[in-house]
Formats: C-alpha cells, structure tokens, sequence
C-alpha cells in the first residue's frame, strides 16, 4: 500500500520527477518527461506495479528526513538499535536520464535491503532482465530501457524483482544509479555519482540563493519556489500542475485527473509569482511557452496543453491499476483539453500585460496572435462555457468566466495605452464597448442582491470561490460592497474548518461527478488575499498559518485538504497550491491587496483604509524582525 500523500519527497531535474516515500520507496518515477508513461507505478496500485525501495531491516526504525538547504537534494537518515544510516536521493541536472541513491554509514552498523521492481507503461508491463558486459543491470521492454549501476551485489528473487542485502559500516559508502535510455541505443552513460551530487546541490543552492526574501515565512517561501522551478519542463519553459496523475481529490472516489499538463488558468499568477520572487528567466520562458502554445486559430485555443505544447491529450483509464487507496478509475491524459473555457482569454492577456508592466517585452508575434484572439472573443464571450473548474455537467453562464473576459478587453486596452497592443483606434473604441457591455451583464446577472454575493452562474443561487478573483483582477474595487459581500459569502458557506472549498458538490453545483472533495488549498490563500486587501491582517495571518501548518515537514502541498480525515489529498506537490502561497506571502509582507499587486487599478480604497495599509506594511517589518530575533 502506498504512504499516505503528505509522506512523500519529491526530487527532480527540470525534465522529470520522482516521488520518494519516507520508507525510502520510490512509487512514482515517470521517464524521460513528465508526461511519459510510468515505471514506478505502485503509487496508484501495487508494489507488482513497480516501486524502487531502499530501508533498513530492523524491527524499530527512526526515520528522519530533510533537504538539503536551498537544495532539491533529499537526505534521510535511519536510526536503529545497532546504528545510524544516511540515505541521500537526487536526479542529477542535465540530460534528465538518471536517479541517484547514495547510501552511507554514519555511525554502528545497519544491516539495509534494496529492491527494485521495475514495471514500464504505468506497471503493466515487466521487462526483461539481463546483465551487461560491465555486470550492470539492463532491464528492457519495447523502447524502453533502464540501467542500474552499484557497487552492491544483486540478485533476482521468485517475485521478479532485483533484490541486495547488504550492512553498512560507519564511514562505509554504497551507490545506486538507475539510468533511462532508449532500448534501440548504447546503454546511457555511466555518471561519477559524488562528483554528480556537488555539480546539482549547487546548482540548486545558487539558483535558490537568488529568492525573494524579506517575509517571516522565508524558508516556505524559498521551498515553494523550489518545488516551482522543480516542476518547469526544462527545454520548453512549460511548467506541469503537478507531477502526478491520478492522486484523488476524495479518497476512495472518482474525481481523479491527470495533472501533468500546463494550464492557462495558471499564467498570470504563475508569472507574478515568478518574476515578484525574483525569477525573471523562468517567467520570460514561460510567457514565450504560452504564446507558442495558444498560437493558431483562435477559435481552437485550449485550456491546457502538453509540455511541449501538445493539443492532443486523449484521457484514458487504465483498468489494471485499483488506484491510490481503491481510487478509481486512474486517469491519463485529460479530456478537459478539448472543453470550451472562457476564462483562458483573459488569463492570457493578464500574462502579457503583468510581464509588460514588469518590463518583459512582449514579442510582435504574441501581439499579433493576440489582437486575432480578440477578434474572436467579441463574439465568443457571449457563449456558456465549462468555467474554472472544468465541470463536466453542461456549459453554463459562469460569472467568472465572463470576468475574465472583461479581463481580456481591459488588459488589451491597457497596453493599447501604453502603445504597446499593436492595435488601432477602431480596435480600442470596440473594446472598450466589449468591455463595458461585459460588466454591465455581469453585475445585473451575476450577483444576487439577496444572497448580497456575486454567484457561480447566471441565475444561480450557489456560491464558488473563483469569485474571490473579482478584486484580484481589479474589475471591481476591493471595498465595493458587493466584493466584501462576496468575500463574507464565500467565509460562510464554503469555509471548512477553516479551509474553502471550490463549491458545493451537493446540492446547487451539478458538476457531473459523484462524490466530494476537499477543501481547495488556492481558494483559501484567495480568501487570504482578499482579507489582507480589507484590512483584516489578524485574520489574514491566522489562514496563513494554518495552511503552512498542513504542509509537510519538507514543505510541501497538495491541492486539496480533506478535513475530516486531516489528510492531504490531490496530486501533489501542486504548482498552483505554491504559486498561491508564495503570492500571498509577498502581499502579507508588503501590507497588498491582490489588485495592488496586479496592478488593478480600481482599488478604490478610501483613505483610512491606505492609512491601514501604511501600518501594515510597518507592522511587517516588525513581524519579521521578531521572526529573526
């Protein structure tokens, strides 16, 4: 049975990722790219579906684990009766085809066991195992085939897995390096794994060393960063939701979706969070990997795209895996490729004017590809849509959707200003006619003055947490009354134990899913966000905590928190769970609301409220000059 969820690691090398329990099994390992199909596999299934574990054989076990600092280098230590073991995990930067397992003894001795059972195409298939000239491991099946390389001696066992006992002795040291290659070419390269080991812990020391700092969270804010960058696919700057598939949002239901993708709904808080924590490269990769992406006929723009900015995703159910904790069914690929999102639009835009007003250049051609979008959206905007969420219960009137199509129009006439749209005068006056329209529509349909809440759809009664966006994205003032209308909505009928939830599964919302889910971790640092844009910092701070709280020792997050079983659910680590976290550190700090940070400008905060601001931002100097103390 796989750990629970909160029980992992993750290493990585800007190409893949694996996932490394705290029992020293690797259950999750997809090569050569995220996307590609698995060979550990017993996250979602069995250890006959692959896994890769290295742990001592004692009856008691104290286990302790950390990252290296500023590092992606994972160091556990196991404390037995008889002695104490060092068991250093990483994925050295470069061509992305090794995993390095370096164990050591610290002080006694420890008897350890490996065993590796590998299992290409998501556990189905077993390969076939041979010895190479050099004695190394070779494990082939189809195209694909993986090395392994150790000074330890290994044999095959009746369960068709590869097996080592070995002790280790203080000062002793034993490698495993697994290599991936292409089965048709000479076996991969043999790498000097401690030499391997100095050349990544820097890389990642001096990229980390460049972060943002000046918060009381500064360690979280650098570990988010890093599982941020961990996450961005190398040779294309597209950055994966996360690097799992299939990791349940209920345990024991349905809702289980494949996240190895990139979204647009991510751009803009993405590139804010980026670029604010002090990464102009990986933003700039970004933006030029979603002007690639979204290129074409604007009426063929999707919601998600591949790493490489694949269109085609086919989701399918792969039916001989029962699923983390009896999830079913586990899902590849992602049929919500092909849904119809408005929002997408606007996310777009947002990007492009976020990075000009960052001093990122936006290239002719994004321009070009942008004013086509338009084009099309002046008359698309007027459709029902997915929304957000990307429900699966019939295309509906979402209000977010249509704010975020306002967003489109009201970027695009802010770069038009700034003379930077490509645009004529004839485009900005149908704009600015779009855009008003948009927002006249909206505040007539979209809010309910009973429930004193803008709500999911038009004429709907139910309430959704993307609505926390409205401030964000500046198309109302944060102090409208109908924002703080919505914010306390939102605080009384979505709020779980003090976590938000998207929506309600039962009841208003048909999304088309049986089951539930938990509380969605963005959603409550949204919450967060608007609380500090009020003025609420006390309020604000104590949701900060919290959510740091359920993040793992290793300072790591899912998407979701299911609150009941106190439990993370979700695949994991969730880009967007950091984006959020790291965006709303930095607006905690600096004493900003979200449209402050965005550059909305339709605050409209009255002056006592910039006064509040003012002491705020005092405040957090002091906070953070306590943390220090």
């Amino acid at each position: 049975m796989a750990a629970r969820i909160e029980d992992y690691a993750l290493i990585g090398d800007c190409r893949s990722a694996a996932l490394v329990s705290r029992q020293g099994s690797i259950d999750w390992l997809c090569w050569p790219r995220f996307d590609a199909a698995a060979l550990f596999t017993s996250l979602l299934g069995t250890e006959a579906h692959g896994f890769w574990k290295i742990f001592p054989e004692a009856e008691q076990v104290e286990t302790r684990w950390a990252y290296r600092p500023g590092s992606l280098v994972l160091e556990t230590r196991h404390v037995t009766r008889q002695g104490e073991v060092l068991v250093t995990d990483f994925m050295p930067i470069g061509d992305g085809s090794h995993l390095v397992r370096l164990v050591e003894g610290v002080h006694g001795r420890v008897a350890m066991r490996m065993e590796m059972a590998v299992r290409f195409d998501y556990g189905s298939a077993v390969p076939w195992v041979s010895r190479s000239e050099l004695g190394d491991l070779r494990a082939v099946s189809g195209p694909h085939k993986v090395v392994l390389r150790t000074d330890v001696h290994l044999k095959g066992s009746a369960a068709q897995t590869t097996v080592a006992e070995f002790t280790v002795h203080a000062g002793e040291k034993h490698r495993f390096v697994l290599s991936y290659g292409p089965s048709h070419e000479d076996d991969p390269v043999a790498i000097e794994p401690r030499r391997a080991l100095d050349a990544t812990d820097q890389h990642w020391r001096s990229w980390s060393s460049r972060c943002a700092g000046g918060t009381a969270w500064d360690r979280m804010l650098q570990r988010s960063l890093l599982t941020l960058k961990a996450l961005i696919y190398e040779p294309t700057g597209g950055i994966v939701a996360a690097p799992t598939a299939s990791l349940p949002e209920g345990l024991g239901g349905e809702r289980n979706w494949d996240y190895r993708f990139c979204w647009l709904r991510d751009s803009t808080l993405t590139l804010i969070a980026l670029m604010d924590g002090g990464y102009i490269d990986e933003a700039r990769n970004w933006l030029d990997w979603l002007q690639r992406a979204v290129a074409g006929n604007p009426e063929q723009a999707h919601i998600l795209y591949g790493i490489g900015g694949e269109r085609l995703l086919p989701e399918i159910e792969l039916d001989w895996l029962p699923g983390y904790e009896n999830s079913k069914p586990v899902r590849i690929g992602n049929a919500a490729a092909s849904q119809f999102q408005l929002d997408v639009y606007g996310e777009l835009f947002d990007a492009l004017y976020q990075a000009h007003a960052r001093g990122l250049p936006v290239s002719k051609d994004g321009l070009r590809v942008g004013l086509a979008i338009l084009g099309h959206l002046e008359k698309a905007w007027r459709r029902p849509d997915e929304g957000i969420w990307e429900v699966r219960g019939g295309p509906r009137h979402f209000t977010h959707s249509k704010v975020m199509a306002w967003v489109a129009f009201d970027r695009a006439l802010r770069m038009h200003e700034m003379h930077e749209s490509g645009a004529t005068e004839e485009h900005a006056q149908r704009w600015r006619a779009v855009r008003d329209e948009i927002h006249a529509e909206v505040c007539e349909k979209g809010f309910d003055p009973e429930l004193n809440s803008f709500v999911q759809s038009y004429g709907s009664k139910a309430l959704d947490a993307s609505l926390l966006l409205i401030a964000h994205t500046g198309f109302l003032p944060q102090h409208d009354p109908r924002v703080i209308g919505t914010v306390e909505a939102i605080g009384r009928g979505l709020m779980r134990d003090g976590f938000i939830l998207r929506y309600e599964t039962e009841g208003q919302t048909t999304d088309g899913l049986s089951g539930n889910e938990g509380a969605f971790l963005p959603c409550t640092f949204w919450y967060a966000d608007n609380l500090i844009g009020l003025g609420r910092r006390d309020e604000a701070r104590a949701i900060i905590e919290r959510l740091i709280g359920i993040c793992n020792e290793l300072g790591l997050v899912s998407e979701e928190y299911d609150v009941q079983a106190k439990r993370l659910v979700g695949n994991y680590p969730q880009a967007f769970t950091h984006v959020a976290l790291v965006n709303t550190l930095l607006s905690y700090t600096r004493g900003e609301g979200p449209a402050d940070r965005q550059g909305g400008k339709a605050n409209g905060a009255p002056p006592a409220v910039l006064r509040q601001r003012e002491a705020a931002k005092r405040n957090a100097r002091g906070e953070l000059e306590d943390a220090k103390s």
